[in-house]
């Protein structure tokens, strides 16, 4: 069974930086793609950046040239590097891996909060 777990939130300040880390474990031959999304209090969850396979990103407007989504293979982590971080960023952050193990896996992190706030 494939696992996959956020670390990396935290508190900042406004103009601040964060990496978030999102970590799948288990048996893993690959690693097709993987999403970021936040969920804000009161706010329905959104997708914040893609990666598909190891170069192909999208980004919401709102992050774009602030936010890179990036992947290392060979640790099976995928990364969310956030820069000059605004309060409206803040949320929990959840990771969503799709891939192969034995069969195919669509897995859900079970988030981590980042809060911007002076």
């Amino acid at each position: 069974q494939v696992r996959v777990v956020e670390f990396g939130g935290g508190s900042v300040q406004p103009g601040g930086s964060l990496r978030l880390s999102c970590a799948a474990s288990g048996i893993i031959f690959s690693i097709y793609a993987a999403d970021w999304h936040r969920q804000a209090p009161g706010k329905e969850r959104e997708l914040v950046a893609s990666i598909i396979g190891n170069a192909s990103t999208k980004y919401v407007e709102t992050v774009k040239d602030r936010f890179t989504v990036s992947t290392d293979n060979a640790a099976n982590t995928v990364y969310l590097h956030m820069n000059s971080l605004k309060p409206e960023d803040t949320a929990v952050y959840y990771c969503n891996v799709r891939g192969r193990s034995y069969h195919y896996f669509d897995t859900w992190g079970q988030g981590t909060q980042v809060t911007v706030s002076s």
